[in-house]
């Protein structure tokens, strides 16, 4: 009987196997680690802002650390991928940063690093109720299963291919690092903006990548030789028991970033896309080439810029533009907008948010009850969807372009503490940020639409999309398109929703005797 439950609830927890069959694409999966609260998100969120504000104004290289985060108030989730490493591959979790550029994961010198993640656990569709009914009578049967995975560790002396990066290698001076001398590794630290640092060593090994040819045909065995960090060192939010990560996939411009180095061997175009779902169970795509979607619009990067900047010109409720000062907006080693993965939520300059929340609270409908919660969070108590009751928010950009905002993307369901009948509380999703300062848009703004970040041609696109669906990529030749492997990775949950289903009945009516 005990043996039976058991392997029920494995088929349960068991993650589902995909095989990708795009052009260099990589599934991106959310796992949610704990239930902070609105004014941790934007404290987090504040720490990101200062830290990349400092940059702007310092030569000092520091990473940015991103804040591993939902749009969700209730979760906090981190947005991996599942990158494979060395010959023979070996398979990592790495947390996906578009705020900093180097690629890096936890290596097996690593003293005092946790060995332990809960990523990879997943419940399929049980409420939360039934979630913790299984949890503790399946503790009665099972006692020796945990809900946790053991991280990998990179050991280059395991790997065929793998090479160490000495520090008179030219490529070395390039990089960000320190502790560096003369005839050793090429080292580096890094510090992140919630006081987290890493530090390891360089090393050159080879990526295998999933990519489609002209003719359709699957390659999943292609590997390229990229240059990553080794970490031997984690402290602070890296280090923590509940949710450690196996690395960090820097996705920015620096020449040291993934995309920068398959790029510049034609590996791949100098392009990248990710579609982050907004929903509670979260994950998504990341490709590594050009998206051919109809209807996505564009606007310019801000050249010579360490992180993407855009040009954002106006802020519009309902097609009436509010009344900020243009530059407000204008980048400077004070100001500008940055579109920023890592940043969980949004931030706003004072002198943009006061307006935004004063007109908000003017346009909505009569029956929306503006509150403050106890923290001073502008929010509000509904009794009708939020998609009627709140107006779309468009955000208008240099070269035309304008990211229409759902109630969704700048609104934040908040919980209420007692049941008070079919109400529901949102709240604005935007921090204030006192004085001058960056507007950044982060994940809450970037979820559910295609973005396309082309180095190439220097611009940043968008469109609203369906993030389960497949994407249409290039295949760099022609008009030629092909659809990323999000379709085999909707055919494999259709296929396996049967089975996880089946299980979880039976499971829970054994439970119940």
């Amino acid at each position: 009987m005990a043996l039976l439950i058991c392997s029920l609830w494995l088929i349960l927890l068991s993650p589902i196997a995909f095989v990708s069959s795009d052009h260099h694409y990589l599934t991106l999966e959310r796992i949610l680690i704990h239930n902070p609260g609105l004014t941790e998100l934007k404290n987090r969120d504040k720490l990101r802002h200062d830290r990349i504000l400092e940059q702007q104004q310092s030569s000092i290289g520091v990473v940015n650390f991103p804040v591993h985060g939902s749009a969700d108030p209730l979760t906090l989730g981190l947005y991996f991928a599942r990158l494979k490493l060395g010959s023979p591959p070996k398979e990592f979790n790495v947390v996906i940063d578009t705020g900093s550029d180097i690629l890096w994961v936890s290596c097996s010198s690593c003293s005092g690093c946790q060995k332990r993640s809960v990523l990879g656990v997943r419940f399929f569709f049980f409420s939360n109720v039934l979630n913790l009914i299984l949890r503790i009578r399946f503790l009665k049967y099972c006692v020796f299963l945990d809900f946790q995975i053991d991280l990998q560790f990179f050991d280059p002396s395991s790997s065929s291919s793998a090479s160490t990066i000495s520090c008179s290698d030219g490529l070395c001076s390039s990089i960000v690092h320190t502790g560096c001398s003369q005839n050793t590794q090429c080292s580096y630290e890094i510090e992140y903006a919630d006081g987290s640092q890493t530090a390891g060593f360089f090393v050159s090994d080879m990526l295998t990548l999933d990519t489609i040819t002209a003719t359709g045909n699957s390659m999943s065995n292609s590997s390229a030789r990229v240059v990553f960090g080794c970490s031997n060192y984690q402290s602070g939010n890296l280090n923590k028991t509940d949710g450690p990560v196996g690395g960090i996939l820097g996705l920015g411009q620096h020449g040291m970033s993934v995309i920068e180095q398959l790029s510049s061997r034609g590996i791949s175009p100098k392009v990248f896309s990710h579609c982050l779902k907004g929903t509670d169970k979260g994950g998504g795509v990341l490709v590594f080439g050009e998206v051919v979607e109809e209807g996505i619009v564009y606007s310019p990067l801000v050249p010579s810029q360490s992180h993407y900047y855009l040009n954002l010109q106006s802020i519009a409720i309902n097609g009436q533009p509010l009344p900020i000062d243009p530059t407000v907006f204008s980048t400077s080693s004070t100001r500008g907008t940055i579109v920023d993965s890592g940043t969980t939520l949004a931030l706003l300059p004072e002198e943009a948010f006061d307006p935004f929340v004063s007109a908000l609270v003017a346009t909505v409908q009569q029956s929306v009850k503006p509150v403050l919660d106890d923290s001073g969070h502008q929010c509000f108590i509904i009794q009708t969807s939020v998609t009627e009751a709140f107006p779309p928010v468009m955000l208008n950009f240099a070269g035309g372009a304008t990211m229409v905002l759902k109630p969704e993307d700048y609104l934040l369901l908040a919980p209420i503490p007692t049941y008070q009948g079919p109400i529901s509380k949102w709240c604005v999703g935007f921090q204030k940020v006192q004085g001058r300062g960056l507007t950044i848009l982060g994940e809450l703004v970037l979820k559910d639409k295609i973005i396309i970040y082309d180095l190439a041609r220097q611009r940043l696109g968008w469109k609203d999309y369906d993030c389960s669906k497949p994407v249409n990529v290039t295949l760099g030749s022609g008009n030629q398109s092909q659809k990323s492997g999000s379709s085999s990775l909707q055919d494999a949950i259709n296929h396996s929703i049967p089975i996880v289903a089946a299980a979880a009945i039976l499971l829970y009516l054994l439970l119940s005797h």
